[in-house]
């Protein structure tokens, strides 16, 4: 029954992990924090529920809006493996490749969505591993894998305060670390899978 469906554990559990990576929610907790200071407050379930409109929407059409423009799931995930190439170093090695900016003059109601659900959660990392996971996944899973990392978007802004206690700036600095070299195979393996078939 799961088979006929196209559900697949290793598919899901991989996709999951690649949106974690690059999500990086545990990681942005200080962004968080920082953008609440300057909004007053923002909303866990409007900021999630935006973010998943966003991620969704792009699973479904993304594939479509590409083929208007002429480029192949292939293409776009070799390009992808670039872009996650380099948020993984970003990770890894501590160092900005990519400008993230916060206007500290926005509102609670505009704070949830921008820059919180987009680009924050919702970014186009996000966006370019959506796509570059339909190159290999089944698009049942990877929305499986989608709910499961909004879900734990949702719990994580809510608990943001206590998470950030518990683990401590040594601890978040080790997460990040740990998913940043797990970005960066899942990159390279990306590149290998997807650059064959452009021969």
């Amino acid at each position: 029954m799961l088979a006929e469906l196209g559900l697949n554990t290793k598919e899901i559990g991989v996709a999951t992990m690649v949106l974690f990576a690059v999500i990086d929610i545990v990681g942005s907790i200080p962004i968080i924090i920082k953008i609440k200071k300057n909004a007053g407050e923002i909303s866990p379930f409007k900021a999630s529920l935006v973010a998943f409109s966003i991620m969704i929407s792009f699973l479904f059409l993304g594939e479509s809006l590409l083929g208007v423009i002429g480029i192949g799931t292939s293409e776009f995930a070799v390009a992808g493996s670039f872009v996650l190439f380099f948020m993984a170093l970003e990770m890894i090695l501590g160092v900005e490749i990519f400008k993230h900016t916060t206007d500290g003059k926005k509102k609670t109601k505009v704070a949830s969505v921008v820059p919180l659900a987009f680009p924050l959660i919702a970014g186009a990392g996000t966006m370019t591993s959506i796509i570059s996971l339909r190159a290999e996944f089944n698009q049942v899973n990877i929305f499986i894998a989608i709910v499961i990392n909004m879900m734990l978007v949702y719990v994580v802004l809510i608990m943001t305060k206590k998470i950030e206690k518990i683990l401590g700036e040594g601890g978040i600095a080790v997460l990040e670390k740990v998913f940043g070299i797990i970005l960066l195979a899942i990159a390279i393996k990306l590149f290998s899978t997807n650059v064959k078939l452009l021969v």
